[in-house]
């Protein structure tokens, strides 16, 4: 339905802006050049008309005879390849015009009123006119001969424009069929393009809505460079993104589930255990060390599930305040002092000078347990960690690093990405995407540099310059 409007569309937008060219030459380049013609044809006539009557006023001045004016007439017709009359102009005003001589005078019947003539009368220069004689246009050069200053005779040079009018008519029918021509021609240029745009729009269409549907395989395959083909690009490299989001969200659920599955079966055998037994003190304790564990578990996975919901809803409340990075890094260290203890590792915060930033304490504090927790979860025991903070090119750094094994160049690219596990360790793949998001939320970054015994996160956030004013 959309490729068929598309496609009606533009052969019709073909077919308009095709008909309004044709119209414009049509109705005024046409004119234009029946008005250029006849102009042109006139200027030529002027030019002999004027040459000529000095001849015909030298020969009234002189009172030659009748017979030798006629002659005269008719020499400067031939030559002007036109009409030539020569008018008198009446002694008193209101007179009328006569003739003296033509040199079609026996040839017509037809007397024209030669409205060139009057105006050159009245003027006493050479004037212009165009009048129709038995239907057709006829150009006039009227040329006053006078004696003493005073128009005493009129000689009008006429022609017919009848070739001039041949030949526009002949272009107005060229352009018709032309026109005719032009205007099927880009109907059905129209048509077929739109067809093809048409038919790119349908497949981009058809497949949206297998993206609708949850199929993300179907690529489009438009290699264009116009806006179309950029929009498909742009679409299937949109599918990419979404089919790995989905790939990540069914993982996600996937792990998600065995990991509420797992602490919640452990807790129930052991609420079970718990009651329908009488363990020792000791074996109790193991139960109850175990049953925190868990508990620990799904209120970490809990708790990364409500920050997420609360990013995308855009409700999480982070502030501006000035902050110090080595007292939160120290803070957050001495929380983590058992758990790296546990893993038989080391962690080591260093003070590289001051580093004021503009951030939100707790947010700050949450993105260093994610990335220390990070650090203990995906390197073997006994691995050295240390967190650095400084202040580098402006902004306020802090940089939490460990000698593991690295993280691959395939994983390195993905680590911020949601539900993102890049190891078989359990997990939600949550923590990273959460605290690059927190990193932005505060105007800041969080980056990852990585070879093998070589891991460096680094978060940068706005520093603070004297008086409290960020940097």
């Amino acid at each position: 339905m959309i490729g068929a409007s598309v496609r009606n569309r533009l052969a019709v937008l073909f077919f308009v802006i095709t008909a309004a060219a044709v119209g414009f030459i049509y109705l005024y380049v046409v004119p234009q050049l029946r008005s250029n013609l006849t102009a042109q044809k006139l200027q030529r006539l002027e030019e002999v008309a004027t040459s000529e009557s000095a001849r015909l006023e030298h020969a009234m001045r002189q009172g030659e005879s009748q017979a030798q004016i006629r002659r005269l007439v008719r020499d400067a017709a031939q030559r002007a390849d036109a009409r030539v009359t020569v008018l008198g102009v009446p002694p008193s005003e209101g007179g009328s015009q006569f003739v003296v001589a033509d040199s079609e005078f026996e040839r017509t019947a037809i007397i024209p009123s030669y409205p060139a003539a009057g105006a050159a009368i009245s003027s006493g220069h050479t004037s212009s006119a165009i009048e129709r004689i038995a239907g057709e246009r006829t150009g006039e050069i009227a040329v006053p001969l006078s004696i003493d200053g005073r128009p005493r005779w009129v000689a009008v040079s006429s022609t017919r424009l009848a070739d001039v009018d041949d030949t526009v008519a002949l272009i107005r029918r060229q352009i018709l069929i032309a026109g005719s021509i032009a205007l099927l021609a880009a109907l059905a240029a129209g048509w077929l393009a739109a067809r093809a745009h048409a038919k790119r729009l349908k497949r981009l269409e058809e497949a949206a809505k297998k993206v609708a549907e949850g199929d993300f395989s179907t690529r489009i395959p438009d290699e264009g460079a116009d806006e179309v083909g950029q929009l498909a690009a742009t679409f299937n490299e949109m599918q990419q993104r979404l089919s790995r989001l989905d790939s990540a969200r069914k993982e996600f659920i996937a792990n998600a589930s065995h990991e509420l599955r797992t602490p919640i079966f452990s807790l129930g055998g052991f609420v079970e255990l718990l009651d329908e037994d009488e363990p020792d003190p000791v074996v109790r304790a193991e139960f109850v060390r175990t049953m925190r564990e868990q508990i620990a578990r799904l209120t970490k996975l809990t708790a990364d599930l409500l920050d997420l919901s609360k990013l995308d809803a855009d409700v999480m409340e982070v502030s501006a305040d000035e902050v110090d990075l080595a007292s939160i890094a120290r803070r957050v260290a001495q929380e983590f002092g058992p758990a790296v203890e546990r893993h038989n590792s080391e962690l080591d915060v260093s003070v590289d000078g001051d580093a004021p930033a503009m951030a939100d304490a707790d947010r700050v504090a949450q993105i260093i347990r994610i990335l220390l927790d990070n650090a203990l979860t995906h390197t073997p025991e006994g691995t050295s960690i240390s967190i650095t903070t400084q202040r580098r090119d402006g902004a306020a750094s802090l940089v939490v690093a460990d000698n593991g094994p690295g993280i691959g160049p395939h994983n390195r690219n993905r680590v911020f990405d949601r539900f993102y596990t890049g190891d078989r360790v359990s997990g939600s793949g949550l923590g990273l995407a959460i605290a690059r998001e927190l990193a932005m939320r505060m105007n800041g970054e969080l980056g990852v540099e990585s070879r093998r015994g070589r891991t460096r996160f680094e978060l940068q956030l706005p520093a603070v310059v004297a008086g409290g004013v960020p940097a």
